[in-house]
């Protein structure tokens, strides 16, 4: 539920009364992932979204009677041959939601809380929430931040069990993941074995766009509307100003690799060298190839390209550091405008993150979403 935290805040903030409705597990080519959520308030209000439209229906209902009988339940929609015009994903795939109410005065309120206000101010944290298991637990949540790794909330008369899931909540969360955990009936300290949702919610991804050239300005774009925290870094303050970048997060005005020296990055940055000039590109790409982000890209002609790389191994750049290079940055679509080329380099890059392989899905038999298999889904405490 974490994707529309924003929207939750707001409705717990108001006092609403609502009922969220969350994707656990799914399989085959279903189109949303664990974690993506419909919510539905008292009103009748309905944000977010579980099917891409599906099942929407059928879930909405499933909201509207956990308000009024405030039970949570696990329900699985899926196509068989038996009702393939009935409710169900006619894509193919199986999903399950769970469907929680969240009303004022339910214990599970205020964890919930915590958790959306946590996500919405762009800070930290892992909602872990009991899916199958004693029916008394269905539904129960607690919430880990990384100042507060032994958890906010709980599961009743069950310390053993909190500390548990806290601490694999607190793995989760220090991985950025969402997936599900099942502990078996020595691990769970309650007499049976559970299935326990948790959901990551950390501050966006970063973008840091090198070079403030009328390309940057499109990828700027497309990197926000993709969710990254967008940063343009050029030495030329003449070019690096809000008035050409307004929907940057962050203009800095510095030489490109002294900035990276300084700056924090993580496994799931991506950088883009749009400089365009050895000046630049050297020094930057040689501390760049060898920091642990997820993408470095980098713009030129394939003689640029050539060039560059020669000069990267005269500063003792190794083959193996250069193999990480993307050069010339982008997929091949034929890109001729800034808009276009910034739409190559950020198809590059969702290819990169999500697996794929960039080539055209009509006529291929590759899988449509590559990612879905790698959703975590550790077990614990089982009995052999």
């Amino acid at each position: 539920m974490l994707d529309i935290a924003d929207e939750l805040h707001r409705w717990v903030e108001q006092g609403r009364d609502f009922a969220v409705a969350t994707v656990v597990a799914v399989g085959g080519s279903a189109p949303r992932r664990p974690g993506a959520a419909l919510a539905v308030d008292a009103d009748g209000t309905a944000i977010g979204s579980v099917s891409g439209g599906c099942v929407e229906g059928a879930v909405y209902a499933l909201c509207q009677q956990a308000l009024e009988d405030g039970e949570s339940v696990l329900e699985r929609f899926g196509y068989s041959d038996e009702d393939a015009f009935a409710v169900g994903l006619t894509c193919g795939g199986v999903i399950d939601i769970l469907v929680t109410p969240v009303r004022v005065g339910d214990p599970v309120r205020t964890v919930v809380a915590a958790a959306v206000e946590a996500a919405a101010r762009g800070r930290a944290a892992a909602l872990a929430r009991i899916v199958s298991g004693p029916r008394e637990l269905v539904g129960r949540a607690l919430v880990v931040r990384p100042e507060d790794l032994s958890g906010y909330g709980g599961f009743g008369a069950h310390p053993e069990l909190d500390r548990t899931i806290a601490a694999e909540a607190g793995a989760f969360l220090e991985a950025g993941r969402t997936g599900t955990l099942e502990i078996g009936e020595q691990g769970s300290r309650c007499g049976a074995p559970l299935t326990v949702l948790v959901e990551s919610s950390v501050p966006p991804p970063r973008m840091i766009v090198f070079g403030a050239i009328d390309f940057a300005s499109a990828l700027v774009r497309i990197g926000t509307f993709l969710g990254y925290r967008v940063t343009v870094c050029d030495a030329r303050p003449v070019f690096a100003t809000e008035a050409r970048f307004p929907e940057a997060d962050e203009i800095v005005v510095e030489w490109p690799h002294r900035y990276l020296e300084r700056t924090e990055v993580d496994a799931r940055t991506v950088l883009c060298v749009l400089t365009h000039d050895a000046k630049f590109d050297v020094p930057l790409l040689q501390r760049a190839l060898r920091l642990p982000v997820a993408y470095v890209g980098a713009m030129g002609s394939r003689r640029t390209h050539l060039d560059r790389n020669e000069r990267l191994r005269e500063v003792g750049v190794t083959e193996l550091e250069l193999a990480r290079l993307r050069s010339p940055i982008g997929l091949d679509l034929g890109a001729r405008t800034p808009e276009e080329t910034a739409l190559s380099i950020a198809s590059e890059i969702v290819a990169s993150r999500r697996g794929g392989s960039g080539v055209s899905l009509t006529g291929a038999h590759t899988p449509i979403h590559h990612d879905v298999a790698s959703v975590p889904v550790r077990r614990i405490g089982s009995v052999a």
